[in-house]
């Protein structure tokens, strides 16, 4: 018994002085401590994780190695020996890994790791690797399921790209700024190939040289983030780095031998080349390049506090007009020009350890240039001021104005709440030039402003979140309160670019007793500035709506393996009533890098005040021929008078299911969707109006379609370090089918409400499928890249009713650059450098009158490029 006990004791013995408590810190480069931070024994499931103050400590056995991971960070592996205290520094990992702040409202996801779909895009990274010069230029090329282009001959679209996820409306993705709701353009897109009847965010406002990262949360979200968030979010994280000047010096121009066989003496081939610096259809010498675009952008950050920051950004683009071959109504086919300067900032001062002072905004300033149709001949032109004709140009003033600011807190039992107001307004005014007021005759300027219209949006919420490591593997709850506020003004312009005057030059009040002037033939001047009227004091609007909301969600561990996150929102709208919306979403880890992903969701999008609101008459052109249209406001009596009912919220239904997989430097995902609309808000076909004066045809905004689309986004991500190198390569891809369920034209006739014409723009706005692949290497200094996105066929119907068929293009994008020093780098390369267009249209029945519609590839053909990057 006694030889039993001793060797009993000496186990004990021997294993308590091979037991030792290691204690320390977890804290990231700058300092900062990491809270939750996994820290377990090597080879066992024994663990533990820091506090909210990144402090820990774990009893160990002797020898042992403490493996320390975080989300976001690079794993590490320290051997404990005979330490009693190890403080770790943990370095941030790539940017695929990073804590996403859309989507999850939890501090412990990655864009691998949460329940949904999530592209987490390092602008810096993309910027220095491309010649694109705007967001949606970028993210088109980037994100799966972004679709945007450049327009022509869409009046207000040619100066503010609609952009879209998923193939759905601008205005049902959501934009926010650092995890703040962004104001919407007041831009609504009547022409243009997709977008009709929408008003979208404008994110080229926004200067991608003060970005840090994009987060695209491809998923229904209006249960999580409130109106808007049907096709999913864009949530923008403004840059905050400190004592580094960083920004870019680029120049760029496109190539303008367009591909094609055009007839002999078609505007914009040579010999035929509209002058864009003089107006009245004067013909410029031919050139080899246009489109020359100058970009220069500053970013500095500057340290406050104990980790505070203000981060300042600059941006300037100057970008020349582009001119593609068009038809004799059509001189002016091509893109606008662009003269536009940006500021914006971002900052943070630190009140006390856990509180602080958050502010973010800027303001863009944008004047821009595009040609509208051209008047040749006929009772629109005055040949004693244009002898040739003339094709008038839409010029504007865009101005954006955003401030955000709000103070974050974090209680003693771990309470984050955050209080903020954010502002923001548009305003879009029109000048058009290079035109005249025909009524006006030989006394008409050739210069007016048309007015315009703007948006603006307060926004104050109160958010309140708490992470609770203890309950099974970790709950995170989060609830709060949203009130906004949004007005929509339009107003009207001078007199003469909207009235229509008689002989004596005098505004007519009175057909009946006036007499308005003709041409030589007989047939009526019409009023108005010719390419785009004004709005008239009868076209003004100014109305205001507000919003109240309360959400609630939460995200439980269940297990290390089995996540479950669910979400309600409730909305109240001043306008038009309430609604209330959930979601339901997964995620299970099904082996160590697998994981399987799901979500369930209601959503809803309030009609815009736009599109309640927005009316205009205005020359539209059918193939060529004019012809006067109005476009009624939805509260009108005369659109009542058509049997158009008052708009409502479009009703939507989200289901998802996808995979993701990490393996070593290889990444996976792969999320297939259902998205179900109803009652969408779309612009009708034309009626016929002959009972309105000065009309022949009206249109109207209708919750006018039901759709379902069903699609897949797959994204394949390698990196590897060698030798000979650091090679990178990426696939993103969607596959996007839209189908219409039902045409909600009631008793009205299907083809005038909305008719194959209108359908296939609206099936239109992406490609079935888009894939992209980019391949990246570099070594020391030097590093290069290939890029490679194939478009899908799209088909179209043009003014005949014929299908424009626009078949499968592949584009390739190459740059290469070097390091010349420590601070400087050198940067050349082209995108779409095979100068690929889409199939030529030979009937002048498109709807922008060139040989080509406004489809997903773009028709300015190759882009060269030169870049010099700085840092100090």
């Amino acid at each position: 018994m006694k030889k039993f006990t001793l060797i009993l004791l000496s186990l004990f013995t021997s294993w308590c002085f091979g037991q030792q408590v290691v204690t320390g810190t977890v804290t990231d480069s700058s300092g900062t401590p990491l809270p939750y931070v996994n820290i377990i024994e090597k080879g066992s499931a024994k663990g533990t994780t820091t506090d909210d103050q990144g402090i820990y400590s774990i009893t160990v056995d002797a020898n042992t190695i403490l493996v320390f991971s975080f989300i976001g960070f690079e794993t590490q592996e320290i051997e404990v020996g005979t330490q009693e205290k190890i403080d770790v520094v943990l370095l941030e990992g790539e940017a695929l890994s990073t804590i996403v702040v859309v989507g999850s409202r939890s501090p412990k996801r990655t864009a691998t790791d949460t329940p949904v779909a999530i592209d987490i895009i390092d602008m810096q990274d993309i910027i220095t690797k491309s010649g694109k010069i705007e967001i949606n230029e970028l993210l088109q090329y980037t994100a799966p399921s972004f679709n945007a282009n450049k327009q022509s001959g869409s009046d207000g679209a040619d100066h503010i790209d609609p952009a879209t996820l998923r193939g759905l409306g601008p205005d049902q993705t959501l934009v926010l700024i650092n995890g703040k709701r962004r104001h919407s353009s007041s831009l609504i897109n009547v022409f243009g190939t997709r977008g009709r009847g929408n008003s979208g965010t404008d994110l080229n406002a926004i200067p991608a040289s003060a970005i840090k990262r994009i987060e695209v949360l491809r998923d229904g979200a209006a249960a999580q983030y409130g109106s808007d968030a049907i096709a999913g979010v864009i949530n923008i994280v403004l840059k905050d780095n400190v004592n580094k000047l960083t920004g870019s010096i680029s120049y760029g121009t496109y190539n303008t031998n367009a591909k094609g066989d055009f007839p002999a003496g078609t505007p914009n081939t040579d010999g035929n080349r509209l002058d864009t610096e003089n107006d009245g259809n004067i013909i410029a010498d031919d050139k080899s390049f246009d489109g020359g675009s100058v970009k220069i952008t500053a970013n500095y950050g500057v340290e406050i506090g104990d980790g505070g920051y203000a981060n300042f950004t600059t941006e300037y683009l100057s970008k020349n007009k582009t001119l593609r071959p068009g038809f004799d109504f059509r001189r002016g086919f091509g893109e606008a020009a662009i003269d536009g300067f940006n500021f914006f900032a971002n900052a943070a001062i630190p009140i006390s350890k856990k509180t602080e002072i958050y502010a973010f905004g800027g303001r863009n300033y944008r004047d821009t240039d595009a040609f509208a149709f051209t008047r040749n001949d006929g009772e629109r032109v005055v040949t004693s001021i244009f002898p040739n004709g003339f094709t008038p140009r839409i010029t504007s003033n865009i101005i954006d104005n955003s401030v955000s600011a709000g103070v974050r807190t974090e209680t003693e039992s771990g309470w984050k709440i955050d209080i903020n107001n954010t502002w923001g307004k548009n305003n879009f005014h029109y000048f058009i030039k290079g035109t005249l007021n025909a009524s006006l005759q030989d006394s008409s300027p050739t210069d007016f402003d048309a007015g315009g219209h703007s948006l603006s949006q307060n926004t104050t919420s109160l958010d309140l979140s708490r992470y609770y490591p203890n309950i099974l593997k970790g709950l995170n709850i989060a609830f709060g309160t949203e009130y906004r506020t949004e007005n929509f003004e339009i107003f009207a312009g001078e007199e003469a670019s909207y009235a229509t005057y008689d002989v004596d030059g005098l505004p007519i009040t009175n057909p009946a007793t006036q007499t308005q002037p003709t041409d030589p033939t007989g047939a009526l001047r019409p009023g108005g500035s010719q390419g785009f009227p004004g709005y008239s004091p009868a076209n003004e609007v100014d109305r205001s709506r507000s919003n109240l909301s309360v959400y609630a969600d939460a995200e439980l561990d269940i297990s290390d393996s089995f996540l479950l996150g669910v979400a309600g929102r409730f909305e109240e709208y001043s306008d038009f009533g309430s609604t209330t919306n959930g979601k339901l979403a997964f995620r299970i880890k099904a082996t160590e890098g697998v994981n399987i992903r799901g979500s369930v969701s209601t959503g809803f999008r309030a009609p815009s005040l736009a599109q309640i609101y927005y009316n205009l008459r205005f020359t539209d052109f059918q193939g060529g021929v004019a012809t006067e249209t109005l476009l009624s406001a939805n509260n009108s009596p005369v659109t009542a008078s058509f049997g158009i009912k008052q708009l409502d919220e479009e009703i939507a239904l989200n289901g998802a299911l996808g995979a993701t997989a990490t393996f070593g430097g290889f990444t996976a995902t792969v999320d297939g969707y259902y998205i179900s609309v109803k009652d969408r808000i779309v612009l009708t076909g034309t009626f016929a109006a002959p009972q309105i004066p000065n009309v022949a045809e009206a249109q109207f905004f209708v919750n006018g379609v039901d759709t379902e689309t069903i699609g897949l986004d797959l994204i394949l991500s390698w990196k590897g370090n060698f030798d000979f190198g650091d090679v990178s390569a990426t696939l993103a891809g969607n596959i996007n089918n839209m189908t219409i369920e039902d045409v909600n034209n009631g008793s009205l006739d299907e083809a005038t409400f909305f008719g194959e014409r209108e359908k296939a723009f609206l099936l239109a706005s992406a490609p079935e499928s888009k894939f992209a692949f980019n391949a990246n290497y570099s070594k020391n200094k030097f590093n290069a890249g290939v890029g490679l996105t194939h478009f899908s066929e799209i088909v179209l119907i043009d003014f005949t009713d014929a299908e424009d068929v626009y078949g499968a293009k592949i584009t390739a994008d190459l740059n290469a650059g070097y390091r010349l020093t420590d601070n400087l780098k050198f940067t050349i390369g082209g995108n779409n450098i095979f100068n690929e267009y889409p199939d030529q249209q030979n009937d002048g029945e498109t709807e922008a009158g060139g040989y080509w519609d406004a489809v997903q590839m773009g028709f300015g053909g190759a882009y060269y490029y030169a870049r010099l990057d700085f840092n100090f």
